[in-house]
This record gives structure tokens, C-alpha cells and sequence, in this order.
């Protein structure tokens, strides 16, 4: 059941509550993530971003998270390894001022940084503490439906000087994106110095992939 609304700018300020078996299906996308190219900025441990985006059984595992550095900002930047029509996300964090207290979503900028970040997002959630994952906050598909990259801007948690996330769940479909290899033939006319009324045709042939 749904127990939020959206104002102005973009921002939702609620979730849907679920606890439905096939959960573990439906959130299978962190197995479409692109994990060698993933990136998180500004976390205190190398790596520690990638962590977080895990099968939904393992949501409740303690012992991987991210911890924000400097201040209490995360951006994710996720690629995918094919086109994803991104349909809702849930955000396990700790049950104190560390949990994150918005999520700012935007699509098809790779290599985002904090000042990109500044631009208007695609889509902002105001958050609520959740350390069990009962909560899914619902993306607007009509704006996700097409998203080969997915950046995820932490702005702000509830007061604490770091921000703490256990696990990052993705809902969706998935599609192949098909690579085609693309044939030009160029016709170059050589003249002929024995007759010049007669051309010589060389096709030549690049593959672009």
C-alpha cells in the first residue's frame, strides 16, 4: 500500500511497503550491473561501494556496506550491461542519523561527478529509515525505461557527519543491447593510363563495431 505523494521538483516523499516472495526475483538486476566500471565517490573504503548491490537474500548481511568519507555524500555511478527499464529501488541502511535521508536518481551519464550532481535530477526521493528493506520507492518508468546507466546521488542523511548503507536493491527488466557490425564500401576510381575512357572500381571494405 502506498503511503506517500509527490510535490513539486521531481521529489517523492514516499515508499510502497512489500513483502511479497517473489522479492527475490524481481530484484535481480544487481546481476546485470556492469561491477568492473561501477564507481562510488566519496566512499572511505576502496571498493566498498560495489558491496551493497547484492542478491535480495543476502539484503540483511551486516558485513558489507559503504561508508561515506568527507561528508555524508555517496554517488554511485552504475553501468549496465544492457538496456534496463528501472522500476523501483530499496535502500537498506542503519537504524540511526547515518541512514540516508534523500536519493537523487539521474539516467545516462557516465562518470557523473558531485558537480554534475548539481544539475536537476531525473527523479528524488525523500527517504525514510529502513533497515529491514520493507520499503520500495517507485521510479517513474515513463522517465526510466530506456537507462544503460544509472547514477545514484546520496545528498544528505539525517544528521550524522557520515552516511552508512548496507544494501541497494534495482527493479526492473532487462534487454540485450545488440552490437551490430556496420559494412561501408567505398568505390575509389583509379584511371586507367592505357585508356581513359575505362575505370578501375576497388571496393574497400571497414568494419565498424
Amino acid at each position: 500500500m502506498a503511503h506517500g505523494h509527490s510535490h513539486g521538483g521531481g521529489c517523492s516523499c514516499g515508499a510502497e511497503r512489500s513483502d511479497a516472495p517473489e522479492r527475490g526475483l524481481e530484484y535481480g538486476l544487481f546481476r546485470k550491473i556492469d561491477l568492473d566500471k561501477l564507481e562510488c565517490l566519496n566512499e572511505k573504503s576502496e571498493g566498498s561501494g560495489k558491496s551493497v548491490f547484492r542478491a535480495w537474500e543476502d539484503r540483511g548481511d551486516r558485513s558489507r556496506f559503504v561508508e561515506s568519507d568527507d561528508d555524508e555524500e555517496l554517488l554511485f555511478n552504475i553501468p549496465f550491461t544492457g538496456n534496463v527499464k528501472l522500476k523501483g529501488i530499496i535502500l537498506i541502511g542503519e537504524d540511526s542519523t547515518a541512514h540516508p535521508a534523500e536519493m537523487r536518481l539521474f539516467k545516462n551519464i557516465p562518470h557523473m561527478s558531485f558537480d554534475d550532481a548539481g544539475r536537476e535530477a531525473d527523479q528524488v526521493f525523500s527517504l525514510n529509515i529502513d533497515v529491514t528493506g520493507d520499503l520500495e520507492y517507485q521510479t517513474k518508468i515513463s522517465r526510466f525505461s530506456s537507462v544503460s546507466h544509472l547514477s545514484i546521488h546520496i545528498s544528505k542523511n539525517f544528521g550524522a557527519e557520515n552516511t552508512k548503507i548496507f544494501y541497494i536493491g534495482l527493479r526492473g527488466e532487462w534487454t540485450e543491447t545488440y552490437r551490430h557490425e556496420v559494412t561501408i564500401c567505398n568505390y575509389e576510381a583509379s584511371a586507367n593510363p592505357a585508356d581513359h575512357k575505362i575505370s578501375q572500381i576497388t571496393p574497400q571494405t571497414h568494419f565498424i563495431s
